[in-house]
């Protein structure tokens, strides 16, 4: 992200300073910057330099020297060049924001805030945030920078790693603040859940929902790991108690469809899957269940719906291969043989191409 941000067009807020040049200063600087587009950064270098040694007063050759050297990735030789710059001037933006991102690059992110908060460069600001363990503050500032540029990936990945750092500072306030709070509990055993480790998660939800038994959401969990471990009875029961606390759960519903599935209980997974879909619709594990199950319970237009809707979400995606695997089922015990062709045809193709 550093080096795309790293546009030339922001040194024209140096070019005020430029009319102060001297004629040769001048020629050597056009040269540079003549090099700089051609990509021959050690030409660029050389004429800049050229400027600073002509002018040791303008802050433009600095910047620019500066700016040539992050060009060809030497942030550390360009950090001196842009703190003699703000010397030359202080309040001069783009100086603030080269010296934001060669002080970031190498790993001085404290020292890099100062200059980063000045010109409000939000992205920059928010990385640098990361590792100075301001989770906080930049989950606030990457996404800000995300409105403007909401598919950049490494703008996404940053404020991926900051949720994930704010989300383990507040679970450690909350594990520290009472350790034997239900809370507490539900959060280690959510940490068991995650390493697999599926006997200690289950006595630390027990412990949660003996203390707290209404808790939203913590039979749901518990039933999530009775499903890891295929003990599909008790994690119908789990799932079952969360959909009858929180009748308009998708999720819950979902779950418990699909266990009542895995359990061999394809009416009564029917039931809890239709209503999963009308509670939150065009979800595809939802619809690829649904249509399971309706196949197996012989309701053949609604496994035929369910799983072509798969598909016209999923595209070209494992599930969308699956979906075509049970049409071509679905359509072979109909006698439906061309149907039958065509999907299996579909399921090699996507497979074939996504081996994974």
């Amino acid at each position: 992200m550093i080096h795309a941000l790293l546009a030339l067009v922001l040194l024209t807020q140096t070019n005020s300073s430029t009319l102060q040049l001297s004629p040769p200063a001048m020629q050597h600087l056009q040269a540079g910057a003549e090099a700089e587009k051609r990509r021959d950064f050690e030409t660029a270098v050389s004429e800049f330099q050229k400027v600073t040694e002509l002018e040791p007063t303008a802050a433009v050759g600095f910047v620019r020297l500066g700016n040539a050297y992050m060009e060809s990735h030497h942030y550390r030789e360009a950090i001196p060049l842009l703190k003699k710059a703000l010397e030359q001037n202080p309040d001069l933006p783009v100086a603030h924001q080269l010296l934001g991102y060669a002080l970031l690059a190498q790993g001085y992110a404290a020292e890099a805030i100062p200059h980063l908060e000045k010109i409000h460069e939000v992205g920059a600001l928010g990385i640098a945030q990361i590792q100075t363990g301001q989770a906080s503050e930049a989950v606030s500032n990457l996404q800000a920078a995300l409105r403007k540029a909401p598919t950049d990936p490494d703008l996404l990945f940053y404020l991926s790693q900051a949720s994930e750092m704010l989300s383990q500072q507040s679970l450690d306030a909350l594990t520290a603040a009472d350790p034997n709070s239900s809370r507490a509990h539900q959060v280690r055993a959510h940490s068991h859940y995650v390493l697999h480790q599926y006997p200690e998660a289950e006595k630390e939800y027990e412990q949660a929902l003996a203390l707290r038994p209404d808790v939203p959401g913590l039979r749901l969990e518990l039933g999530e790991v009775y499903a890891a471990n295929s003990q599909w009875p008790k994690a119908v029961e789990q799932f079952l108690a969360e959909t009858t606390l929180q009748p308009g759960n998708a999720e819950a519903a979902y779950r418990l469809g699909d266990a009542r599935l895995q359990e061999g209980k394809p009416q009564e997974a029917l039931k809890d899957l239709g209503r999963a879909d009308l509670l939150r619709p065009d979800v595809s594990d939802t619809l690829y269940s649904l249509g399971k199950a309706a196949a197996l319970t012989g309701d053949v237009a609604t496994a035929e719906h369910a799983l072509t809707r798969v598909i016209a979400l999923e595209k070209e995606s494992p599930l969308a291969a699956q979906a075509h695997y049970s049409l071509a089922g679905l359509y072979r015990k109909q006698g439906k043989t061309q149907d039958a062709a065509r999907e299996m045809q579909e399921f090699h193709r996507i497979r074939d191409a996504k081996p994974n």
